[in-house]
């Protein structure tokens, strides 16, 4: 079972989530195995397209969490993992974009709630990274039994540092003056007035963890699977083209309220789609291409 997370902003931020399974098995064909013929009771009665894309479960709303805009994503994903834990409804992948994402969140989603992430993880923040250019923290080989890190250029680390940073657990690795300052590939590696290097490193599970969601990430079958995720998309469209974008009343309590509203409406809509064999027009369009679509018809 999957789900999926967007933002909606309007002073304050709902964090939507949905169903996003594969569709069942298709048991509208006449003559399958261990199914009816069509016209005897208890069968579909249709075509065999019509009749799988009526038996096609829609997408639900199961949760929607409402913050401040200032709060960001990854401050809610544990938030939600609760409150969904806490309905039965806790998924076993979690389809999710970058912002709600973290090494420390996969890492402690799946050990305490049995939730795999699914989703990009947020590029390096380092300036090297930012600019891609010169030595960022992944060109350089962390060997954590022996506490040391070694630089592209062959040198190794003078120091490691436990420490806690923002309330959680780092390393810090320094290199030596000696070694950075007469390198040739400085400039590419530092601009500090301390003339060598400062690294700082994840804990051993949380960069083992980032590693492997980074490797996976450029793999086809992320893509594909990360692909569920697309569908959260049009929820937020629909949601905003049902007046979303503006908060009806003032403060949380009520707007969150305002929400859930939403949340249980957009399901009405879909049930009763799926109930009627009626397809939704869920897509995101742009308003360019609205307009294209206004001057061919």
């Amino acid at each position: 079972m999957g789900r999926q997370a967007g933002g909606v902003l309007a002073g304050l931020q709902a964090d939507v989530t949905e169903t996003c399974d594969d569709a069942p098995a298709c048991t509208c064909r006449p003559g399958a195995a261990g199914q009816p013929a069509a016209g005897s009771a208890g069968a579909p009665g249709r075509g065999h397209d019509k009749g799988c894309a009526h038996l096609t479960a829609p997408n639900l709303v199961t949760h929607v969490a409402t913050t401040d805009a200032t709060v960001t994503d990854n401050q809610v994903t544990s938030v939600i993992h609760g409150d969904l834990a806490g309905k039965n409804l806790a998924p076993g992948r979690h389809y999710l974009d970058s912002g709600y994402l973290s090494a420390a969140l996969v890492v402690s989603a799946l050990t305490t709630w049995g939730i795999a992430l699914i989703g990009p993880l947020l590029a390096g923040t380092s300036a090297q990274a930012r600019a891609g250019a010169g030595y960022a923290r992944a060109d350089f080989t962390a060997d954590y039994d022996a506490q040391t890190v070694t630089c592209p250029q062959g040198k190794t680390s003078a120091s490691w540092s436990p420490c806690t940073q923002h309330g959680k657990d780092a390393i810090v690795a320094t290199f030596s003056a000696r070694d950075c300052g007469p390198c040739p590939a400085r400039s590419q590696c530092t601009t500090s007035g301390a003339r060598r290097r400062h690294l700082t490193l994840l804990p051993r599970d949380l960069a083992q963890a980032q590693a492997a969601a980074r490797a996976a990430e450029t793999s086809i079958p992320f893509q594909a699977d990360y692909a569920r995720r697309a569908g959260v998309e049009g929820t937020m469209h629909q949601a905003t083209s049902h007046g979303a974008r503006r908060a009806r009343y003032r403060g949380l309590p009520k707007t969150r309220l305002d929400h859930v509203y939403m949340a249980c409406a957009l399901n009405l809509l879909r049930l009763e789609a799926y109930w009627t064999g009626t397809p939704l027009d869920r897509q995101r369009t742009s308003h360019l291409a609205r307009l294209e679509l206004g001057l061919a018809a």
